[in-house]
């Protein structure tokens, strides 16, 4: 687990980035030399976010509003231009069209599904307008930046607190789990999935079902686990679960299915809800990524392409097709009952009283929140 300092640090370089900066590490195409703030037409400049889905929480309360904050600090006149796919890959291609139709200079992209969104990059790049793959990488060699976390060490974290906390609770070395991954058309999921793996396949735990959950949608999730718990019962002592969403239909199923007491479940996300089942002993950990410093490097790299720059990137992350793109990646957090306190509520995700709720108020005085 990484210390509070450390991340810190992390996520204070991350903000840390000057749009200024000149460098030759971009795989896009420059949309030229421009008056600072200005669009293709000498206007104000035109960003467009593209955001994959609604069953997430995060992106409408921390992406969206971080991005357009942080566009807005940077450049007074710059419009963002936001859609949301509704996990519908055909509906954000045509949400992408309308955007490049609209004339935008720079498109921030989070791809319901990254094979399909490398046609969006072919598009833009015919009108000569730069592409940020945002937090899920696009399958196109021609993607300008991509900025996302370490995802493989998600999934690294995620199985590793899982391992351990099974080896805790004194269960047998090859003790039975079950594995909730993340959606088969997120290329982020196929990375946890990948992290997570190279952990349990190690451990010698006996993974009794694996299952990729459509579009991360909670109840598919669900109902999977209640099929699982129906056909293994017990035997579950653990369940490596991608993120808190899907956690959460698989705590439900565990729940119905009379298993008790729980097994150790993780998450990711941080989600309000996550962190409040970990407070009251139903998930064990989740994952924190600090969405903030995210937005802020998409949001200061559009910013940065709509004047012509090209910020030189931190390292490069691979596509499915094996292509290298310059990448800035932060580092994930893990988070258990342990440290609340010192990452979500220190960073200003979430106050002591939105987590603190009535139903919680017993769980927050356990464990020192106050």
């Amino acid at each position: 687990m990484k210390n509070m300092t450390k991340r810190t640090l992390v996520a204070g370089a991350a903000l840390a980035l000057s749009v200024g900066m000149l460098s030759a590490c971009s795989n896009g195409t420059s949309t030229g030399d421009k008056p600072a703030d200005s669009g293709k037409d000498g206007g104000a400049a035109t960003i467009g976010l593209l955001l994959p889905d609604n069953v997430t929480e995060r992106y409408a309360a921390a992406d969206k509003p971080y991005f357009e904050e942080r566009v807005k600090e940077l450049c007074d006149d710059c419009k963002v231009i936001f859609a949301n796919a509704d996990g519908d890959a055909a509906k954000q291609q045509q949400q992408a069209e309308s955007m490049l139709t609209q004339g935008v200079d720079v498109l921030v992209l989070d791809p319901f599904d990254g094979k399909a969104a490398a046609a969006v990059v072919n598009q833009a790049k015919a009108k000569n307008v730069p592409v940020i793959s945002y937090d899920r990488l696009i399958d196109s060699a021609d993607v300008s930046y991509y900025v996302s976390f370490d995802n493989e060490k998600v999934g690294e974290l995620q199985a590793q607190a899982l391992v351990d906390q099974m080896k805790e609770l004194g269960l047998p070395e090859d003790a039975g789990i079950i594995m909730v991954n993340g959606s088969p058309t997120d290329p982020n999921a196929a990375q946890f999935k990948k992290g997570a793996h190279s952990i349990i396949d190690a451990s010698g735990l006996s993974v009794l079902a694996e299952f990729d959950t459509p579009g991360w949608e909670p109840p598919k999730a669900q109902d999977w686990v209640s099929g699982q718990v129906t056909q293994f019962g017990d035997k579950i002592q653990g369940v490596y679960d991608a993120n808190d969403d899907t956690a959460a239909g698989a705590i439900a199923a565990l729940k119905a299915g009379g298993i008790t007491p729980l097994p150790p479940v993780t998450g990711q996300d941080a989600s309000l809800a996550g962190i409040q089942r970990i407070l009251a002993g139903d998930q064990f950990m989740t994952v924190y990524k600090a969405f903030k410093p995210e937005a802020y490097q998409a949001a200061e790299l559009a910013v940065a392409l709509t004047k012509g720059e090209s910020p030189e990137a931190d390292t490069t992350a691979d596509t499915a097709s094996g292509d290298a793109v310059p990448s800035f990646l932060l580092k994930p957090v893990a988070v258990t009952v342990d440290n609340i306190k010192d990452t979500v509520v220190a960073d200003g995700l979430y106050t002591i009283d939105q987590i603190c709720t009535a139903a919680y108020a017993d769980a927050c005085a356990e464990h020192g929140l106050k």
